[in-house]
């Protein structure tokens, strides 16, 4: 009789929790978003049309200073501002080799005079975004030159159009240049095209579901679990993990549906047209191998940007340096945050130790057990034996256990100015100390665990 209330009772409280959360949520996410979509579309046709490639530049450019007027007002002034200062520098070091490392050192000090309040902070934290797309663009662009895989310096219209193409410059991802001129070309509308964008919106808008509705109940209402105080305080830091990780899905997928539809984002075979933009793997990150696969499928288009212009050029450095050189990049291109960095940081250290430990472990054994999945011919004797399989889960549950810990700073109850703010580095401390700073003891047992065994 208590199991029917119960379930009763639930089956009542999940019909509130639709109609009060889900209904308003998705109306709220589409009223964002659709004059976006629509000025992609416009994007796109006018790539179609032909015509002069300035005149689709220039269109590329208007309409991406339309949407951004649309989500940030009269703030999108200091992305144009960016956008100029980048195209200047360029045009003043184009007999330059080292554009590139010039051009990330300006940008640099522009985003820190940002961080360090000469605008206000709710502001900066808004266009924190755009500014990062339109910066990872144009660093990239300048080694591109550098390297002679871009010719010569674009005209004026051509980088703007670039910078601020409609389908990236709000929710990103990074384009390259190369990406952005093929869209330009404007490839024949299919039914393929508008699908493949179709199903990353609708993706997107299901995620926006998962993480306001879904995951902070997860336990509460979904999965009735019930435990001492310890236990409660895990439970609430992976609820507030997933929420999180959703958040970044819906973007994502939210980004893979605009860049499409605006017309980039495909791979072409000889005559075949694959509308195929990928920017996260949400199962590869919840359902782990690795965190070292976490940190790629979390924003696809990020991480190879991070390893071709940051990575390979801190290897000089040594493996380890140019790993924590990668984080410090991410760290200040996502905005001088206290809680951000300490993740960054944190992954760094996790990722690295991960993945020299499974090294060991996989010469030691003759296993595969390495953070990425090994090729069909690789050289190990043991590669599906039920303990190797064991290895390889025991390292998943611990890749989940870092993630919730990592997570669990992420409060969706925290209240929304604090959010726009960014965390304060006190909330940060108290949410791990909550946690005993178990993922960082952690590391540390495996990082010496290494050394002992090495």
């Amino acid at each position: 009789m208590d199991m029917d209330m119960d379930m009763s009772s639930r089956l009542v409280l999940w019909q509130q929790l639709a109609e009060s959360c889900g209904l308003s949520t998705v109306e709220q996410g589409l009223q964002q978003v659709w004059r976006l979509l629509l000025l992609c579309l416009i994007c796109r046709l006018c790539f179609r049309l032909g015509g002069v490639s300035t005149v689709k530049h220039v269109t590329s450019v208007l309409a991406g200073m339309y949407s951004l007027f649309l989500f940030f007002e009269h703030h999108l002034v200091w992305v144009l501002l960016l956008s100029a200062l980048c195209y200047l520098v360029l045009l003043l070091s184009r007999h330059s080799s080292s554009r590139g490392l010039f051009l990330s050192l300006v940008i640099l000090i522009y985003l820190l005079i940002g961080e360090l309040h000469l605008i206000d902070m709710v502001t900066w934290h808004k266009i924190r975004g755009s500014q990062m797309v339109v910066a990872m663009k144009a660093i990239s662009l300048a080694f591109d030159l550098d390297r002679g895989a871009v010719g010569t310096l674009p005209s004026p219209a051509e980088f703007l159009g670039y910078v601020l193409f409609v389908g990236t410059v709000v929710f990103g991802p990074w384009i390259s240049f190369s990406t952005y001129k093929n869209a330009v070309e404007g490839r024949k509308l299919s039914w393929l095209w508008l699908q493949s964008s179709f199903v990353s919106l609708l993706k997107s808008q299901i995620c926006l579901l998962v993480s306001t509705c879904i995951a902070p109940y997860l336990f509460t209402l979904f999965i009735p679990v019930h435990g001492n105080t310890v236990t409660e305080k895990w439970l609430h830091a992976y609820e507030n993990a997933v929420s999180f990780h959703f958040s970044n899905y819906f973007v994502g997928h939210l980004s893979e549906g605009t860049t499409m539809l605006a017309g980039a984002g495909f791979t072409e075979e000889k005559d075949n047209i694959r509308w195929d933009m990928s920017v996260v793997k949400p199962l590869s990150v919840e359902m782990p191998r690795s965190m070292v696969l976490v940190v790629t499928s979390w924003n696809i288009p990020m991480s190879r940007w991070l390893k071709t212009y940051v990575f390979k050029n801190a290897m000089k450095l040594g493996t380890f340096a140019a790993i924590l050189v990668t984080y410090t990049a991410s760290a200040l291109l996502h905005g001088l945050s206290f809680h951000l960095g300490a993740v960054l940081l944190s992954l760094g250290f996790i990722t690295y130790v991960e993945h020299v430990l499974r090294k060991k472990f996989a010469s030691i054994f003759s296993a595969c057990v390495l953070s990425r999945p090994c090729t069909s011919d690789c050289s190990h004797q043991h590669k599906k034996e039920y303990w190797v399989k064991l290895l390889n889960l025991a390292f998943s549950l611990l890749a989940i256990f870092h993630l919730t810990y990592l997570g669990s700073m992420f409060d969706p109850g925290v209240d929304e100015e604090e959010v726009e703010e960014g965390y304060t580095a006190i909330h940060t401390i108290r949410r791990w100390s909550e946690l005993n700073w178990a993922s960082h003891w952690v590391v540390f047992a495996c990082w010496v665990f290494y050394r002992l065994i090495q």
